[in-house]
């Protein structure tokens, strides 16, 4: 199984019974999810999509990302949320954190759009200087503030560069099937577009054609993605509690919430998973954070944040637990030479692969954390490709659904996200907005 769960470390904290006292509201869970019964039922598209995807639009984002290789050195991806860290996700777990300053014969790739900061956007045009550009703008509706702004910018700097005839063959819309400003928009003026399924939210898309036009453009094996999310939609299709490990970690988050654990922290010991826990905390946090309930989902890059926040988890306040990626093989590894003069004092760790020093740094750090009060959850992984990371994205989002229902949440909607919305609007002076600005100009006061 290529997602291996590891409940070994939570022995301390969780006894044996108590994951069998809990399943029947995990059996609960899973006959409302499949049977489309529970809350939020008009967004389970997710479920069964690694199997029921549009295969002609899967072709065309393929055709699409080749020409994007050939027609451009940068594609700037403009998206929000989870119309843009899915995809930034993937490039970096399946090629590099570094890949734009890596040798390639792919574009770079820049993510536009996901802040109001004017230094960010004036930082992304100066990359853009010179080069040959292609632009993929991800929005259901086309007026979200934050990659509207971005589209207009980018939309004036290609039609100034290539002409409105020119631009058109290097603007990708990824919209609403039907409707919207931005379908509207791309029907007006010819640009190619691929669908945000109406029934697969935005943190469950990045199997949509949201994360695999840009995934494909990185140079990444899509088709193997798509196997890996079809092959875990097979392995977690039943709850059967000593076979469904995805079932069996929703349950012991839950378990664990229950007895004050209220921060759950995603870890792991390669920097390449960082943009991957960026994606995990949108994807539970906007799930299960509402009516005054759920865990609040934290990340730590290991062994580097060990200096820096590990003295908090060993010996803070007790309100965490860790679930540790561990990832089986680097995609390279390093081999530690001896130095004669050892006036560095580590050649303890010479004769050996680099891979092995991590390893056990990150064993020692379970036993320290377990024995200060911290309880870890291990998921097993065997590398870092295509195929692991397609299984791993269902992999969560299956648990997701299945710990929000437990939770007794709506893990598919997001009430919360327009509070803000609504106050910006207002001091912004949006029209239909100004008896809101006055009550909030007299707050500020």
């Amino acid at each position: 199984m290529p997602v291996e769960l590891n409940l070994n470390y939570t022995q301390n904290y969780v006894r044996p019974h108590e994951l069998e006292a809990v399943w029947p509201q995990v059996a609960a869970a899973h006959n409302s999810l499949h049977a489309g019964t529970g809350l939020g039922n008009d967004f389970l598209g997710w479920i069964d999509l690694p199997v029921h995807y549009d295969k002609e639009e899967f072709a065309r984002i393929k055709a699409a990302a080749a020409r994007i290789k050939k027609d451009c050195q940068v594609l700037i991806v403009i998206g929000i949320g989870g119309s843009y860290l899915g995809a930034r996700a993937a490039i970096e777990f399946i090629q590099s954190p570094q890949y734009n300053s890596l040798p390639k014969d792919t574009p770079d790739i820049y993510f536009a759009g996901n802040s109001i900061s004017p230094t960010y956007l004036n930082e992304i045009l100066r990359l853009c200087e010179g080069k040959d550009i292609c632009v993929n703008i991800i929005s259901k509706s086309g007026t979200t503030t934050e990659p509207a702004l971005a589209f207009r910018v980018f939309r004036e700097l290609l039609i100034n560069k290539y002409g409105p005839e020119g631009a058109k063959t290097r603007i990708y819309c990824t919209t609403d099937k039907a409707r919207g400003t931005l379908k509207e928009l791309a029907a007006r003026e010819g640009y190619e577009c691929f669908v945000i399924p109406d029934d697969v939210g935005g943190r469950f898309s990045v199997l949509t054609a949201c994360g695999l036009l840009p995934i494909a453009a990185a140079g990444c094996d899509i088709d193997a993605m798509m196997r890996g999310a079809a092959d875990a939609r097979s392995a977690y299709s039943a709850a059967d509690m000593d076979k469904n490990d995805c079932y069996r970690y929703a349950a012991m988050r839950n378990i664990l919430y229950a007895k004050g654990k209220a921060v759950e922290v995603l870890v792991s010991y390669e920097p390449a998973f960082a943009m991957m826990a960026e994606w995990f905390k949108q994807l539970f946090g906007e799930s299960e954070g509402k009516d005054g309930k759920g865990l609040y989902p934290a990340s730590m890059i290991f062994s580097t944040d060990l200096h820096s926040l590990g003295q908090f988890v060993q010996d803070g306040s007790r309100v965490m637990f860790e679930t540790v990626v561990d990832i089986g093989t680097p995609r390279a590894d390093f081999f530690i030479k001896e130095d004669a003069e050892n006036f560095d004092g580590i050649n303890f760790l010479s004769g050996q692969n680099m891979s092995i020093v991590n390893d056990k740094a990150k064993q020692g750090t379970i036993l320290a954390h377990i024995e200060g009060g911290t309880p870890n959850i291990v998921l097993k992984i065997p590398e870092m490709n295509a195929y692991e990371f397609g299984f791993l994205v269902y992999f969560f989002e299956k648990a997701c659904a299945i710990s929000g229902y437990m939770l007794g949440v709506n893990p598919f909607d997001q009430p919360g996200v327009e509070a803000y919305k609504r106050n910006m609007f207002a001091l912004l002076g949006k029209p239909g907005y100004e008896e809101e600005r006055a009550a909030l100009e007299k707050k500020l006061k």
